[in-house]
């Protein structure tokens, strides 16, 4: 092999990320991208595990050894999450499928690389604030602030839509209608696309940015943009939202306590509706849920909604074992049991 010759780790991956993810799988450009930095980070952490240079990694080089060495590392090291590290993992799986399809002879290969179990994380109790907590942050929103109706039309579409924050920063104006029965049009992941009903404040506080938006660059740029002209950034969210809740902490003390990030106007949302009696296949469908499933978890994390259950079930007595046993002589209970 002359030193000019690609090497069968870079063919692979190149054809990988050339045919395979976009055109063969027709993942998301945002998948790929994502795709992309776990190998940027790995092929650079095994040329200098190896000590040589990323042009000379081969295929032995990618082991199931050194894959979890890399793992250990984005951990300790960059001091990424466990959720970032299975986010992670999951590109080296999908590059091992797609080298035992290409390459039979590598497919014990393969294997011992998907053989490496994805790792448990604690579970995070789910943030979300109460309704006075966000009418605190909108109020601190000043209107003597020259971004003050992007910021306000931001919080309201957030909260509303209970987006994740990517979809609401993609939002164009041909993907609203503010007129008559409105609502927004979001594309999620999959690039799977909703319709999402909009309160008439947040109708409002969209057509006030739009007005103070240039005719010329309302149409092609997305409507949320930052004070050079260019697509705000889900950091800058993260950003606006901090000094947002930190500016309301002195109206709403409650907010010093809370971790205030773009998902948790998504959890805010999700327990809003729950809270209204909306079903949770509805509120599942509103978030963009693959599954209902995913939905369930806010069931369990409204303390209101358990508080309103455990004023219904009421304090144990001494006649307890009458009600506990009142399904038994229940017709109706019974013929409900027997139907199902």
């Amino acid at each position: 092999m002359t030193p000019s010759s690609p090497t069968k780790f870079a063919t692979t991956l190149r054809a990988f990320f050339a045919q395979h993810l976009p055109l063969t799988r027709g993942l998301s450009p945002r998948t790929v991208l994502s795709y992309r930095d776990t190998f940027v980070l790995l092929l650079r952490f095994l040329a200098a595990h190896y000590g040589c240079g990323v042009v000379d990694l081969q295929l032995r080089h990618l082991r199931a050894e050194d894959v979890l060495v890399f793992l250990n590392h984005l951990e300790t090291e960059r001091k990424n999450s466990v959720a970032t590290r299975n986010a992670r993992l999951a590109a080296v799986h999908a590059f091992a499928r797609f080298l035992a399809t290409r390459d039979p002879e590598h497919v014990e290969h393969a294997q011992r690389l998907l053989a490496i179990p994805l790792k448990r994380g604690p579970a995070r109790a789910v943030d979300y604030l109460e309704g006075s907590e966000i009418a605190g942050m909108l109020d601190a929103v000043s209107s003597q602030r020259p971004d003050h109706l992007r910021d306000r039309a931001l919080l309201m579409t957030l909260f509303n839509t209970g987006a994740r924050v990517q979809e609401v920063l993609n939002i164009r104006q041909e993907d609203l209608q503010l007129d008559g029965l409105t609502f927004v049009r979001l594309r999620g992941k999959g690039r799977k696309e909703r319709l999402c009903p909009l309160w008439p404040e947040t109708a409002t506080a969209l057509r006030r940015l739009l007005h103070s938006t240039p005719r010329s660059t309302a149409d092609c740029l997305p409507i949320f943009r930052n004070h050079r002209g260019e697509p705000m950034t889900r950091f800058g969210v993260r950003y606006l939202l901090r000094r947002y809740a930190k500016r309301a902490q002195a109206a709403v003390p409650t907010l010093a306590a809370k971790r205030v990030h773009p998902h948790t106007y998504r959890h805010s949302a999700a327990v809003h509706l729950l809270r209204a009696g909306v079903d949770l296949v509805t509120i599942s469908h509103w978030l963009g849920h693959a599954s209902v499933e995913t939905t369930n978890r806010y069931a369990a994390v409204d303390l209101e909604t358990k508080r309103e259950a455990l004023q219904r079930a009421g304090p144990l007595t001494g006649d307890v074992q009458s009600n506990v046993t009142a399904w038994r002589t229940d017709a109706s209970v019974l013929e409900w049991l027997e139907a199902l």
